[in-house]
């Protein structure tokens, strides 16, 4: 039978739209691409063959029914492949947030992307040609062609820029490669135009404005948001159900029973192309699910901490002690300093021995620092902290589109389902007293509001005064005092809890342009001393500080002047945005939070040796306090100022890792930004230094695609047996298992187990990983086995497992490998 225009259209836009743009480079999503065409390949064949035989022989009806078909599926793709409300006939738009409202619940809010996983933002490169005109000689054009095969796309959803670099001028066309900007690389336009004009003779003259123009239009490609579907199955048979009755059924006026048959072949062949395509974002979503391999694991704790003089020495003679000095010298760490932070990745021959040093290992650790996208971090830590978390602070993007490394100008929908997603396993991480700090500005506050609401029964609000000084008018006379509008000087602060009975520490300041109180920029801790106090008298007065010998505790304050209760309007603390000296400890982070405001959230929510939370760290100030504060801690963060040191246009700046290795060495001065600094907490509590971290990475979402594989179009086998559209058809693929290989013996014929985890990643982290999964503290650690808290112990080095070791490490480990039914 000839393919008919309708089937053709149909055919081709369902190909085109379920495997999404081409796009070119090396990554995990360029793979998925190959992968979901491959997929595409071997079903497609078996959707015609059932097509044939529902439409007959009946030509008219085969090509309304690839129109139907058409007409639908269109409504729900987007460039990307994802599946989602992109364009609603109105009936579907009326019935489809019917079922958001409950008994309970008379306002609900919802949105276009709500039954999506938020993966990133990112830009589908290709490969193209670029044709300019010459602005000296209209009738002229300078041809370029842009290579982008080397392009690595975004892990998570960072700012995207490039790099360019000369490849050849052939046949009048300067070639140029496109890969993705690291560290701080940079496009060298002046070595482009001469070697432009050193291998063409001169035959094609370039300047300056030629290649910007030319980079810009390369950059101007299609950007978009990318999701995963959570549902894909229930949601199309869904919007399915509602398209079907509003274009078929009120159409008709006579059923017939032919008729009846070809509205049910349409159903049919629907429902089968939606398993079809359900089968593979099912697939996605266990992949974005799995949980994630630790590795690049260092821990980092101050010499002073290392008792054996012994190994003290040897650390000294160590190869790599010189770099370790040197990055003390970058940090402005003296080496004279007690608490000056090793770190063990100079060590890695010594760890085991360092480590020896801790005694029962997490429990001696202060906290954890995850480079990593936080919903893949959330999810893999959840077993090891759920209901362990006492406060949870986060500073997310505003949604302003001005924000640092994010891309951060998703429309409303986008934003909601990034920061709902992971709200929602936050959640799971909060102590039953515990309390969650949500940060936003205006441009976004109305919405989290309401999210959180949805959430958590107990929600109030506080508002920062961002431009807080001495002198209530002092802060708005500034560069900000001369716009169009009201000078804006908040941002709102939403605190919620899972219970009435959250945990909460009384705060009270005194006056702070006349206190006698020594007691800096603190505030005074209440603690009743009687049930039910009704009076000042009812409560004793303390701060936190340190003692001569280091350690933390509450020293008494006799409050003998007025003091005030700390209320939801915070005046007092001064920010970096417009009054307070950025000189204190700012690191040139232009949304870095001041210490002081998160020294308040901590001291009222918590106590010593409780654990903190921050999944949105940024520049460390979270996760600062927490540490001076002796609180536990846990920060999450996936741009490069996660290093000790990053880049950005104004040059090098100390990052998240090189400030806690700071903190740690005592922080009383250090230089950023060219300019001293000291945090005036640090001074207010005589922070004195110590404590140990560990730092590691998380594989990624997109290193899990990059990595998985799947069977080519002519090796995927089907089971006869079994529909294809509602088959596991994933279910014979090796995804991450190919690590694992079955050695059979020449002579005996007995197989052995090779489990090679390194081809996979180097410097994988089992400890950390089998400690994340099993929810179980790490006690001690040998080269060959991890010892946790409860006294099991396993196994992590095959090379040293007999074969039935073996194989109870690989069922220990299968989720990260195989994610089948």
């Amino acid at each position: 039978m000839t393919t008919g225009r309708k089937e053709k259209r149909f055919l081709d836009a369902l190909e085109s739209l379920f495997t999404g743009a081409e796009v070119e480079g090396n990554s995990g999503f360029v793979n998925l691409m190959h992968i979901k065409h491959n997929y595409f390949k071997s079903v497609c064949g078996k959707l015609m063959t059932e097509i044939d035989k529902r439409a007959e022989k009946e030509t008219a009806f085969r090509e309304e029914l690839f129109d139907k078909l058409y007409t639908f599926f269109g409504r729900h793709f987007c460039e990307s492949g994802a599946i989602y409300f992109r364009n609603l006939p109105a009936l579907s738009k009326s019935k489809t947030y019917e079922r958001v409202y409950t008994d309970d619940r008379d306002v609900a809010l919802s949105w276009k992307t709500q039954t999506l996983y938020y993966v990133k933002s990112d830009v589908l490169v290709r490969s193209m040609p670029i044709e300019l005109r010459d602005r000296d000689n209209p009738k002229r054009t300078k041809l370029f062609y842009f290579d982008a095969s080397g392009i690595e796309h975004n892990q998570n959803n960072k700012r995207r820029e490039f790099v360019f670099e000369f490849i050849k001028v052939e046949k009048q066309v300067v070639h140029l490669a496109a890969s993705s900007k690291k560290n701080n690389r940079k496009t060298d336009i002046e070595d482009i135009i001469k070697k432009v004009k050193k291998t063409n003779s001169g035959k094609i003259t370039l300047t300056e404005d030629d290649l910007q123009n030319a980079f810009r239009v390369f950059k101007r490609q299609t950007e978009v948001d990318l999701f995963i579907n959570k549902d894909a199955r229930s949601f199309l048979r869904e919007q399915f159900n509602l398209w079907i009755y509003q274009y078929l059924f009120q159409g008709e006026t006579i059923f017939e029973e032919k008729r009846i048959r070809q509205i049910q072949a349409i159903k049919d062949t629907a429902y089968d192309i939606i398993d079809f395509i359900a089968q593979f974002e099912d697939e996605l979503v266990k992949i974005w699910n799995k949980p994630k391999f630790a590795k690049n694991s260092n821990y980092v704790i101050p010499l002073e901490r290392i008792n054996n003089k012994k190994l003290v020495g040897k650390i000294k003679k160590h190869k790599n002690f010189s770099k370790q000095t040197t990055e003390w010298t970058e940090l402005g760490i003296s080496k004279e300093n007690a608490q000056a932070p090793i770190d063990t990745k100079y060590f890695k021959d010594l760890e085991i021995e360092i480590l020896g040093q801790l005694g029962d290992l997490d429990k001696s650790l202060d906290g954890w620092l995850i480079k990593s996208e936080n919903y893949q971090a959330l999810n893999t830590i959840l077993p090891k902290f759920k209901e362990q978390i006492q406060t949870i602070y986060i500073d997310p993007p505003f949604n302003t589109g001005d924000d640092f490394d994010y891309l951060d100008h998703f429309r409303d929908s986008s934003w909601l389902s990034l920061i709902y997603n992971r709200l929602e396993i936050a959640k799971s991480f909060l102590t039953k007293n515990g309390n969650i700090f949500v940060q936003l500005d205006w441009n976004a506050n109305h919405l989290g509001k309401i999210l959180l609401q949805n959430l958590f029964p107990q929600c109030s609000e506080i508002i920062w005064n961002t431009n807080a000084t001495k002198d209530e008018e002092a802060g708005l006379f500034s560069y900000k005092s001369f716009g169009a509008k009201y000078v804006r000087q908040h941002d709102t602060l939403f605190q919620c809890a899972t219970s009435d009975d959250y945990k909460f520490i009384k705060l009270w300041k005194p006056n702070r342009n006349t206190t006698q109180l020594n007691i800096g920029w603190l505030d005074l801790i209440s603690i009743p001393n009687k049930p039910n106090p009704e009076k000042i008298e009812d409560y004793d007065f303390f701060i936190e500080k340190y003692d001569a010998e280091g350690n933390l505790n509450r020293e008494e304050i006799q409050a003998t002047e007025k003091i005030f209760p700390i209320g939801d309007v915070w005046n007092d603390t001064y920010s970096f945005m417009q009054s307070e000296l950025r000189t204190s400890e700012s690191l040139g982070f232009k949304t870095q939070k001041p210490e002081n405001l998160l020294r308040r959230i901590i001291q009222s929510t918590t106590e010593k040796n409780e654990l903190i939370l921050d999944y949105f760290c940024g520049s460390g100030t979270t996760i600062s306090v927490a540490h001076k504060l002796k609180r536990k801690w846990i920060g999450i963060e996936s741009s490069d100022h996660f290093n000790e040191f990053w880049f950005n246009g104004d040059g090098k700046k100390i990052g998240m890792l090189g400030r806690m290795k700071i903190v740690v060495s005592g922080d009383k001065s250090f230089t950023a930004v060219d300019k001293k600094r000291r945090p005036h907490l640090s001074k207010d509590i005589d922070w004195r230094g110590g404590g140990a971290f560990k730092y590691y990475t998380l594989e990624q979402y997109e290193e899990t695609l990059r990595n998985s594989r799947y069977a080519d179009s002519d090796e995927l086998e089907l089971n006869s047996l079994k529909s294809p559209f509602e088959q596991y058809v994933f279910f014979g693929d090796d995804k991450l298992a190919h690590i694992v290989k079955h050695k059979t013996g020449k002579k005996t014929g007995n197989g052995s187990l090779e489990i090679n985890l390194h081809d996979l990643y180097p410097n994988l982290d089992i400890a950390e990983s089998l400690s994340n999964i099993l929810g179980k503290q790490i006690r001690r650690l040998t080269a060959d086995k991890v010892t946790f808290t409860d006294g099991t112990t396993k196994k992590i080095n095959p090379a040293n497992m007999t074969k039935k070791e073996k194989q109870d490490f690989i069922s220990l480990i299968k989720p990260y490998l195989w994610w089948g039914e």
